[in-house]
């Protein structure tokens, strides 16, 4: 049985192996070496914030029954996508497709940041008062379909391997995880390990209350294309301890750690300053 047999096979309980393995040790190591002090009861987000994610399995699960895994498979069978088309050894496809997924989620999230009708979507990832191993998985359902959507078009166009479909969800998953945990690292080790992946301190920026901040380092795994496309931030202003997290109109508990208000959020309110060129469009309008 080959690599892409043996994964199609056993995809999900390869998946929520990794999950539930990388979220024990991201929790664990929270508990030892935190970076910041929480400011909300644990309870009460993890409770609110792992609900949001059954819910979002739910949903993927009755829309999707296949996901993005039977996609690839799907086109496998069909011979749909350029790497079938030019028959590239499977190694190779492996690699590049691994690489061009995520760089498909880094141009999905700079979109998300710069359209404000997908901002009032995003905007219930970024409300988190309190940043950890949960606030990772955090996203609003209606934005976990667009996410689905857009990896079924970059399978039916790219043609990845099944088995780089899995390595790519389970590595989006983990470093997630790991990027968003509240943990402590030596600085010398975090200057390296962000040469190859997005670190928890690299990705905290992304979350600061300060629009500038948030619209920066938006890597969730390969922290290349932030360097290359001039979204690198390297620390926020007051620091990591100093730093606020969260949204400045989106402060009182109950509309962001709660499950209903975060499924209404998307709803309330005007479209701030945090999406991308927004300011700017305010700016014009005032001259007019």
């Amino acid at each position: 049985m080959n690599l892409d047999s043996l994964l199609t096979a056993h995809e999900l309980s390869v998946r929520l192996g990794f999950f539930f393995g990388t979220f024990a040790i991201m929790a664990a190591w929270e508990l030892v070496a935190p970076r910041r002090a929480l400011t909300m009861s644990k309870a009460v987000r993890w409770g609110n914030n792992l609900g949001l994610v059954v819910l979002n399995s739910v949903v993927l699960r009755l829309l999707f029954p296949a996901a993005a895994v039977g996609m690839a498979v799907f086109a496998r069978e069909y011979g749909w996508g350029l790497l079938h088309y030019f028959d590239v050894p499977f190694v190779v496809a492996l690699v590049v497709s691994v690489v061009a997924m995520d760089f498909i989620i880094y141009l999905q999230h700079v979109m998300v940041h710069a359209l404000p009708a997908l901002w009032r979507l995003h905007r219930v990832h970024h409300a988190d008062l309190d940043y950890d191993v949960t606030t990772g998985s955090r996203f609003h359902p209606l934005e976990i379909i667009l996410s689905m959507l857009i990896k079924f078009a970059t399978i039916m166009v790219l043609g990845p391997p099944v088995a780089a479909v899995v390595i790519f969800e389970v590595l989006l998953n983990a470093t997630a995880m790991f990027n968003h945990a509240n943990v402590r690292l030596p600085e010398n080790l975090d200057r390296i390990l962000r040469l190859f992946v997005v670190t928890p301190d690299m990705h905290r920026v992304h979350h600061s209350v300060e629009d500038d901040e948030t619209n920066s380092n938006f890597g969730f795994n390969l922290p290349w294309w932030d360097r290359l496309f001039g979204t690198y931030r390297d620390q926020p202003r007051a620091g990591h301890e100093g730093m606020t997290i969260g949204i400045n109109t989106f402060r009182e508990p109950r509309q962001v750690a709660w499950l209903p208000g975060m499924l209404a959020m998307p709803f309330i309110g005007k479209v701030t300053g945090y999406a991308i060129n927004r300011r700017q469009w305010e700016s014009d309008d005032n001259k007019n």
